[in-house]
């Protein structure tokens, strides 16, 4: 986009690309929102994120999902910035460890942010204030809404410099009032369907840019807590980000069309698609996990019946790289028979072991395997 350009955007408003956004429109939009097609696509969404809930439920331990599915979002949504780190590691640090490499560590912070804006739920709606703690924990320092100038998104230009596609508002007072008209578009228009408005919140969110950095991730976790208060979700499993990777050009490319030329349509049809296809990818990999689970208890009663507990099971699958501490913080065992019980589940090939340092990991490489394919075979044999 040239230098300068000037565009018309949304009721007349002159946009350029490389001076700060003011007059970015305040919600809800002039346009139509509730297209027959978004509509359409907002039926097939809620029915396939009903689905999900429903699979979510026949889980037993809850926690199992909660431990694995929000880092593979965490992977995925940090990727997306070129924040880059692999499932192993994820699975490997999560409990915490400062021998993480920094990737790993803002990956892990990520997963941390949706797990406490989950829990936060509880206590207060989405707001403001959930926004600014998200990204403080995702940055790993103090986030609050900019008050100093100078933020503007760039892309290479393949000549040396980059060019400047969108510089967002300026001005905390302005930045602030934005963000309370996003707050009471999300709560109060609720003749809206939730899935538009999720959408139209998130562009709107992104366009206000209301942080120096983080951004983004901060805007894809609100998406899932969205979801959760309004009772699409009860957890936050909604694995939206690897959608978003498969399809990164579209996402950045519409998300910049709405704020040139008002084309919301292709927008909420883009996004909307993307939780119908994540919310049936993740019912299916749910499925394929309960499957595995079940398998697993069946062999190892066959080979371990001493072995074998309900609660044992539970923690394999909810640790993937388990060590014997956490045997014994589950109150499952004392350290030797803890060291006993893994070390036979690696005699009859249900977990390995690996040395890292003077640590000792037992690893669910079925389970991790599952966990990262796009597709849900497991090789039980």
């Amino acid at each position: 986009m040239p230098k300068s350009a000037k565009i018309t955007a949304n009721k007349g408003v002159k946009w350029l690309a490389d001076a700060p956004y003011n007059d970015l429109p305040l919600l809800p939009p002039a346009a139509d929102l509730e297209t027959r097609a978004v509509l359409k696509r907002c039926i097939s969404a809620r029915a396939s994120l009903g689905e999900l809930k429903q699979a979510a439920q026949l889980i037993p331990n809850q926690s199992i999902l909660i431990n694995t599915l929000p880092l593979l979002e965490a992977q995925s949504s940090s990727e997306i910035e070129n924040i880059v780190t692999t499932t192993d590691q994820l699975f490997q640090h999560r409990a915490g460890d400062d021998h993480a490499d920094p990737a790993t560590k803002e990956a892990l912070r990520y997963s941390q942010a949706l797990l406490e804006g989950f829990q936060s739920l509880a206590r207060h709606p989405l707001t403001t204030r959930t926004a600014e703690s998200v990204c403080t924990t995702i940055k790993g320092r103090d986030m609050r809404v900019r008050r100093v100038p100078g933020t503007a998104l760039a892309r290479e230009s393949g000549q040396g410099k980059p060019t400047i596609i969108y510089t967002p508002p300026e001005g905390e007072d302005l930045l602030r009032k934005l963000l309370a008209n996003w707050e009471r578009f999300l709560h109060e228009a609720k003749e809206i369907d939730p899935l538009i408005r999720m959408a139209v919140g998130h562009y709107q969110f992104e366009a206000i840019h209301p942080f120096t950095d983080g951004n983004g991730r901060t805007g894809r976790v609100l998406n899932s807590l969205f979801l959760i208060q309004e009772g699409l979700l009860t957890l936050p499993i909604l694995y939206l980000s690897r959608y978003i990777i498969e399809n990164r050009s579209d996402y950045y490319r519409l998300l910049l069309e709405v704020t040139c030329h008002g084309r919301w349509e292709a927008w909420l049809l883009y996004l909307i698609q993307g939780v119908q296809e994540t919310a049936d990818w993740t019912r299916a990999k749910i499925e394929a996990v309960r499957r595995l689970q079940e398998h697993t208890a069946h062999y190892l009663r066959d080979r371990r019946p001493k072995v074998y507990s309900h609660e044992l099971l539970s923690l394999i699958f909810e640790l993937p790289y388990c060590r014997i501490q956490n045997v014994v913080d589950a109150n499952i065992a004392q350290r030797q028979a803890a060291s006993r019980y893994l070390k036979e589940l690696v005699d009859i090939g249900i977990l390995q072991e690996r040395t890292v340092g003077r640590e000792k990991l037992f690893i669910h490489p079925k389970y991790l395997d599952l966990l990262v394919r796009d597709d849900d075979f497991v090789a039980y044999s």
